[in-house]
């Protein structure tokens, strides 16, 4: 099995939009459990001039898939849905917090809260499932 989709940290690290394009951190991880974070800046919000809920969506999508993966295995998402609750603004930190509510056999709920400083702004529910490695890993011949 390839180290690439069994640790979290190296996952994130070979994740580039949420690192490189979004400067997304993992700031807590712990089995079953992520805490992830990303600076608002002015090229992440909408013609509202509020953070795009697609940015607010990956960062909990983020922060659910460290959650999953904190095991060692290859667990992936097999649906979510967000709830929007605020707004945030350019500068805010927003904070997503993944937690572990139910797993039987390879199936998983996790539910992810995002805040910034004013409290939370969307929650999140991540559907996953564990899966053979080979399913995700990609096709190099």
């Amino acid at each position: 099995m390839s180290d690439t989709y069994t640790r979290p940290d190296k996952m994130l690290r070979d994740d580039r939009a949420s690192t490189d394009l979004l400067g997304m951190e993992v700031v807590e991880m712990s089995e079953g459990h992520s805490v992830v974070t990303m600076l608002v800046r002015a090229d992440m919000l909408n013609g509202h001039a509020i953070t795009h809920g697609g940015l607010v969506f990956t960062l909990a999508d983020t922060a659910f898939a460290m959650a999953c993966n904190t095991e060692g295995s290859v667990t992936v998402s097999s649906g979510a849905e967000i709830v929007f609750y605020a707004p945030s603004h350019e500068g805010d930190l927003l904070e997503a917090t993944a937690t572990l509510r139910s797993k039987r056999g390879r199936n998983g709920i996790y539910d992810v809260q995002v805040t910034n400083q004013s409290g939370i702004i969307a929650e999140f529910r991540g559907h996953s499932r564990t899966v053979p490695s080979e399913k995700v890993a990609r096709n190099n011949g």
